[in-house]
């Protein structure tokens, strides 16, 4: 999940048999209110919830945007530069889901796997994997035109490979995320979000994914995380288990001014939150260059904390 997208090093995945349990049920599909096509879509300027707390400030140096979609109320109740692009990093491995399931009827087990590990561990040679297999940034081209979705677009096309280096932003995950809930097909939705329900709080790469919404959002919930620019190991290994290698050096060297914030380290937190997934939220941040993974990760985790308590 660092910055990880290399063609190259996706036949490094292996296929385990029998690891493809599906993910366990989550609650009841609840409509927003809206249907996609509704103006619900597009976010005012100036989105507020209805209670008297106020949205957490940005520390200095740290570029932030969130915004959150109340499905109860059906609008969204917070927003910050919601339109702003970011590079991707893992977070477009939702993307890569959706494209793939909705592509064929059956799944194999062994794909089967590949897309538990990916969702759920954020692995990276998984993502590569289905990467090549759906024709790379084209990927990223059907999604956004299927979804309506404006500010996202597939990696420089110098560096076909790097799927971290297309572009989105919290508008355009929160759209995700409705698409799942209100449009998918129940396989398409169940796969997905199932596995975003038991993410684990290691990544495969030995990067603790417990920032943000899950350390910062009480109760249950489904998340996709993505961090990219902190290096080629973590600080303090989460768990001694690493099936992927680190990319990160490899796009350390192939800078391009078209990726948005290269050569600032990012962090993503994305998710539902709240009794039955009342909320859709996107909290994306870039830090200062050369920022630590923990002060990091303290700074979005205490931003997404203050955003939650201010809409609830």
């Amino acid at each position: 999940m660092r910055l990880k997208p290399w063609a190259a090093v996706a036949a490094a995945v292996p296929l385990a048999a029998g690891c493809v349990a599906g993910p366990a049920a989550g609650p009841a599909r609840a409509s927003s209110g809206t249907s996609q096509s509704s103006s619900a879509e597009s976010p005012p300027a100036r989105a507020t919830a209805s209670r008297t707390a106020r949205p957490p400030k940005v520390p200095p140096g740290t570029t932030a945007s969130w915004l959150v979609f109340d499905r109860q109320r059906g609008k969204f109740v917070a927003t910050r530069h919601a339109h702003r692009k970011y590079r991707s990093a893992s977070v477009i491995k939702i993307l890569i889901a959706i494209d793939f399931l909705e592509s064929r009827r059956t799944v194999s087990a062994a794909d089967a796997r590949l897309l538990k590990i990916m969702l759920r561990e954020s692995d990276d040679d998984a993502a590569s994997t289905f990467w090549d297999r759906g024709g790379k940034g084209a990927i990223v081209t059907r999604m956004a035109r299927k979804l309506r979705l404006p500010d996202t677009t597939p990696p420089p096309a110098s560096k076909p490979g790097f799927w971290g280096y297309a572009t989105l932003s919290a508008h355009d995950v929160v759209r995700t995320y409705r698409y799942l809930l209100d449009t998918a097909s129940p396989r398409v939705r169940d796969t997905i979000l199932g596995h975003l329900r038991a993410a684990t709080p290691c990544g495969s790469d030995g990067f603790d994914q417990a920032f943000g919404i899950p350390d910062g959002v009480p109760g249950r919930k489904a998340v996709k995380q993505g961090w990219s620019g902190f290096g080629l190991t973590p600080p303090v290994r989460c768990d001694a288990r690493t099936q992927s290698a680190s990319i990160s050096l490899v796009a350390s060297r192939a800078a391009d001014a078209r990726v948005p914030d290269y050569g600032r380290p990012v962090l993503y937190t994305t998710g539902l939150v709240g009794k039955d997934e009342r909320y859709v939220m996107a909290v994306l941040t870039a830090h200062p260059a050369g920022s630590a993974w923990r002060g990091s990760v303290n700074r979005i985790t205490k931003l997404t904390a203050g955003l939650y308590r201010s809409v609830t």
